[in-house]
């Protein structure tokens, strides 16, 4: 029987917050609980291969969005009878709907930016037993074979269907496995990890092997968790899923099985948002010491506002051999890729922070935000403001968006 408007529904919310996978998850389903007041959550502070709460078998509430990592977990939830979205989906494939990452949007996106930077061998790096890494692995390999290229894999020994804490413990223990294969690549390579976890396991060995990234490898993770990226040495690129949207539209099917209507249990899958470049790819295998190095100076200085002439004077080569060879390495010229390398960073800080327009101009190489503002309209199609209200996962006020 459907609730009236001024009834509370209560909802369970059984996901980690430890990572940045279920931190995006609680933001998407909060925003839409902030669309219907009548909503009351409950959020176990837990991890991810954490038992059931002791309250649960006793709660009594409308509905659970979960990420099941245990069969003990599975088994707890059916218990309760209750309406149910798995955002693990696992061990309760067949019982709950569920929502999750699309692998092929992942590899589509790491694979086609290590493509861009001029890579073409292609390697994986895994957990052995975890189901989503065996579902990247797959896709990569479909998805680069049909460009005609092979993929280099290593997946650390591992059991079958292993949970997600155990699978990452026992990579971390296989680091003299993991650095015999790093070893044996031909480089240079650009590798796919199957999270950022394990990305952070290959730029450790690689400063063991003493194998350069990114000249000699170039590593991608996934989850663009904002805890690890920074830390790592160099900083990591990743590709982000959008949790934001998976815990929304999770939080939104929730409420039509607590109306009452009939859902299958069947898996949703939301395609990755995008990859946010850092310094794991920031490389291009040329072997031409003058390209790399204007390659360089421009990544480093885009957002200083310099211009074509600076990076000739910077190298120093003549300005038509610097035009020459950007077009003949990326097939664009300096200033193009001086222009895309802003706004990208002008459509990242549009996007995560709350920063005014005057100092997003500041901070990318602009005197004043109407200069700016140009610049990103003429490239883009949108005023920034515009841009922002669109693309935000957080909530933010119109002052913000204006000042």
């Amino acid at each position: 029987m459907a609730t009236s408007p001024t009834d509370s529904r209560l909802v369970a919310l059984l996901i980690e917050s430890s990572r940045a996978y279920g931190r995006g998850l609680l933001r998407g389903i909060a925003a839409y609980a902030q669309e219907h007041s009548h909503w009351s959550l409950r959020h176990q502070e837990m991890a991810i291969n954490a038992d059931p709460p002791s309250w649960l078998s006793k709660w009594r509430g409308d509905g659970v969005l979960v990420r099941a990592e245990t069969q003990k977990m599975v088994r707890a939830i059916q218990d309760l009878g209750l309406p149910v979205i798995d955002l693990r989906c696992w061990r309760s494939a067949g019982l709950f709907p569920g929502f999750d990452t699309e692998a092929a949007s992942v590899v589509k996106l790491a694979v086609d930016h290590l493509r861009d930077r001029g890579f073409t061998q292609f390697g994986f790096c895994g957990f052995g037993g975890a189901n989503y890494s065996d579902r990247r692995l797959v896709e990569m390999r479909r998805y680069v074979r049909s460009m005609g290229h092979e993929v280099a894999s290593y997946m650390s020994p591992g059991p079958i269907h292993a949970t997600t804490f155990d699978a990452e413990q026992n990579g971390m223990l296989d680091q003299k496995g993991l650095e015999r294969w790093l070893r044996s690549l031909k480089t240079p390579v650009g590798i796919l990890a199957c999270n950022d976890i394990r990305a952070q396991q290959l730029l450790n060995a690689c400063h063991q092997c003493q194998i350069h990234v990114p000249d000699e490898i170039a590593i991608v993770g996934v989850d663009n968790d904002d805890v690890i990226c920074p830390l790592c040495s160099p900083p990591l690129t990743s590709v982000e899923p959008n949790t934001h949207k998976i815990g929304y539209e999770a939080a939104s099917l929730l409420e039509t099985m607590m109306d009452g209507e009939a859902v299958t249990p069947d898996i949703n899958w939301v395609p990755a948002r995008r990859i946010v470049v850092r310094g794991s790819t920031d490389s291009i295998p040329v072997d031409d010491a003058e390209f790399t190095k204007a390659y360089r100076f421009i990544r480093e200085n885009a957002c200083r506002g310099v211009s074509v002439q600076d990076v000739a004077d910077a190298v120093p080569m003549s300005r038509r051999s610097l035009e020459r060879k950007m077009r003949t390495y990326l097939n664009q010229s300096p200033s193009d890729l001086i222009a895309s390398i802003r706004v990208a960073r002008i459509k990242e800080l549009l996007e995560t922070t709350s920063q005014p327009l005057k100092k997003i101009a500041r901070l990318t190489g602009f005197n004043y935000d109407e200069h700016m503002a140009k610049f990103f309209k003429k490239l883009t199609g949108v005023p920034p403001g515009q841009y922002r209200r669109r693309h935000r996962l957080e909530s933010i006020t119109d002052d913000e968006l204006e000042s």
